[in-house]
């Protein structure tokens, strides 16, 4: 299957007529992949819905249907610049290989806003053949829904159509979502088990009918009159449950996006400003504290460091009065004693000379002291001895320690000083009590609301349990009457042999179950170490055959917890996941993405350029912003001569339109 062409004609944010060619040439080569570049909400989106939308009609599974009918879901997509009663189309264009030959078919989609049966008008139009016919093919159009399903199933494709959301669910979850599990099912030929079951379980009920009497044929008939009651309750219950888990999805990301508005918005810092408040508090009787020991510092004698040179200079003088006051006391003292010492000298009967000697050595000494003792100072302290040590004291030891103290309070003080500026300046930035409150209901009522939808779906649960459980019970009710209340016949050994057939389906599930999964285990493991490229990491992939959940088994065979992996690889993972049932399905099927590359970080970027884009499939459509594919990986496609055609869709906000600009992307 090849998509040729996409026509949308005043669908969406697309007015007038919008003709993509899906053709996988360029210069006489094919080329893999077609690459869409738009902004978010420049209508990506809304090209994957008109695929889906034109292949499966009232079925699809668009992303921006929700819960519409088909009628409103139809009217909402009409173009608003539509005039009136004008039209709005899709169509798609493909090529598939029929009854060994290759044809092309038009599928061709319109309506106005007066629905017909709520219904768009579907026409067919088949070209090829032997005689390259051209015409409507209205037998085709009224088989269309049984037709596409030997082309591309419904029940996977969501493994050729899907988008980045999807790879991201598929990422964060241990388990894969119900649309891949129904994938996955259908893939393996599970619903085909299941149908033939069914299918048995009417036979062998039909046979029992016609082996009633017509008393036990009426019990017969309200027992199973109350088991379709049951069957619709419990598919009516699956659909609730279906609407419930859409609700309740949708109310988780609103928690998200309220509680990084709380944390982005300075919600967080505002919840914590009691905290502050406390610590600011804290902060200031510290300084407090710090100010009066420097108060208490700066009665001792600490205010004199101002006046050093003063006290130096008074410490200078000092010294000389005292040394002034020694020398008059030594004065008097040595005069007394240099007399006694020349009188006794006399009698020891020296020499003159020496004796002048004597008596010019003492006269010099006492002229020294007498000089000293004469000295005019122009000032004077008066001081004592004991001051004067005091002061030298206070010069040499008291008043250092005493500064060295000093600084060490300044330098706590202005650490204080900076911390309690710092801590106002966070209480400043968050935000008011009116802003933070607005937040904080936002978060609440989310919360609330996710509350309120868990309950709801905790419910739908509940009664699609009741349900299967009143199923159940009815047939067991059914089987142990008909059992009991029916005798033997000749369709006997059909009723008999049912159960044997129905275990044999089980234990043929089973198998089959098993074989498909090993194959599926083997690409899912080929694919995500190719994308990968670390073959030491991961060594196999296994597939649970209950819930599909994967594990992951290094070389060694030990596991590899998933948390392990980095959210790049996890997303690479999923990709894998869903390339593998791609190739295990057998199906030569194009590849549609919507936001390709997410999350992905460089490396794994251009793991997905390199390996993934050019040989997912023989055509792949990329949807992407710019952010995603940049100008450097639209390089590398270049490189590998990999893109056949380029769309740019420029959306107007002003007047809600997107255009699409041929053979142009953002670069």
């Amino acid at each position: 299957m090849l998509f040729t062409e996409l026509v949308l004609e005043n669908f969406g944010p697309y007015a007038g007529k919008n003709i993509i060619n899906l053709r996988t040439e360029k210069d006489n080569e094919t080329r893999p992949i077609i690459l869409i570049g738009g902004m978010n909400g420049g209508g990506k989106t809304t090209l994957m819905d008109a695929i889906r939308l034109a292949l499966y009609g009232q079925r699809a599974q668009c992303s921006t249907r929700n819960n519409l009918s088909y009628s409103d879901f139809l009217i909402q997509g009409i173009n608003n610049k539509t005039p009136l009663g004008g039209e709005t189309r899709i169509e798609l264009v493909f090529e598939h290989f029929i009854d060994d030959q290759w044809k092309e078919i038009r599928i061709v989609r319109r309506w106005n806003q007066q629905l017909k049966d709520g219904k768009d008008s579907l026409g067919i139009l088949e070209t090829g053949g032997p005689d390259n016919y051209d015409w409507p093919n209205k037998a085709l159009a009224e088989t269309w829904d049984e037709f596409i399903e030997t082309v591309l199933p419904l029940g996977i494709s969501n493994l050729f159509l899907f988008d980045g959301e999807q790879v991201k669910e598929l990422a964060e979850q241990d388990i894969p979502p119900t649309t891949v599990i129904k994938a996955i099912q259908s893939l393996l030929g599970l619903e085909l088990v299941e149908r033939l079951g069914v299918d048995l379980e009417v036979l062998v009920n039909r046979k029992k009918k016609k082996l009633a009497t017509q008393s036990q044929l009426k019990t017969i008939e309200e027992i199973e009159d109350k088991l379709n009651h049951y069957k619709q309750e419990l598919e009516n219950a699956k659909e609730d449950q279906s609407s419930k888990q859409a609700k309740l999805d949708s109310a988780n990301n609103k928690v998200k996006r309220a509680s990084e508005r709380f944390r982005i918005e300075g919600g967080k810092i505002s919840a914590e400003s009691s905290t502050l408040r406390h610590t600011i508090d804290e902060l200031k009787e510290k300084l407090q504290q710090q100010r009066n020991e420097m108060v208490t510092l700066a009665a001792t004698s600490l205010p004199l460091a101002l006046i050093t040179s003063l006290v130096k200079d008074a410490k200078e003088q000092g010294e000389k009065e005292v040394k002034q006051q020694q020398a008059i006391t030594a004065k008097s003292v040595l005069q007394k004693r240099d007399q006694k010492l020349l009188n006794y000298l006399e009698t020891l009967e020296l020499t003159e000379e020496k004796l002048l000697k004597i008596q010019t050595f003492l006269l010099e000494q006492y002229e020294t002291i007498n000089q000293n003792s004469q000295s005019n100072l122009e000032h004077s302290l008066g001081i004592t001895e004991d001051e004067l040590n005091q002061l030298n004291a206070l010069v040499d030891h008291k008043l250092p320690l005493q500064l060295n103290t000093a600084t060490k309070y300044l330098e706590s003080l202005q650490k204080l000083e900076f911390d309690l500026d710092n801590n106002e300046r966070k209480l400043q930035v968050a935000a008011s009590p009116e802003d933070y409150q607005k937040l904080s209901d936002e978060l609440t009522n989310a919360q609330k609301e996710v509350a309120k939808c868990q309950i709801e779906y905790n419910a739908a649960e509940k009664r699609i349990r009741e349900a299967d459980k009143a199923v159940q019970m009815t047939i067991k009710d059914l089987k142990n009457y008909t059992d009991q209340a029916l005798e033997k016949q000749n369709n006997e050994h059909i009723i008999q042999s049912a159960a044997k057939v129905q275990n044999t389906l089980q234990l043929f599930k089973e198998r089959l179950t098993l074989k498909k999964l090993n194959k599926l285990e083997g690409e899912v493991t080929e694919c995500f170490r190719y994308l990968l490229h670390k073959s030491d990491l991961i060594h196999r992939v296994a597939i649970d055959t209950n819930n599909f959940s994967l594990s992951l088994y290094d070389p060694q065979g030990e596991t590899v917890p998933k948390h392990r992996l980095s959210a790049g690889e996890k997303q690479l993972l999923s990709i894998a996941f869903l390339w593998g049932l791609a190739r295990v399905s057998g199906r030569n099927l194009p590849i549609a993405i919507d936001t390709p590359l997410g999350r992905l970080d460089s490396s794994h970027r251009n793991n997905l350029v390199e390996r993934y884009f050019p040989t997912a499939s023989h055509q792949v459509i990329l949807l992407s912003t710019d952010t995603e594919i940049r100008e450097q990986e639209l390089q590398q496609l270049e490189q590998q001569d990999a893109i056949a055609h380029q769309y740019l869709l420029e959306y107007n906000p002003d007047e809600r339109q997107t255009t699409v600009h041929c053979d142009r992307y953002f670069w």
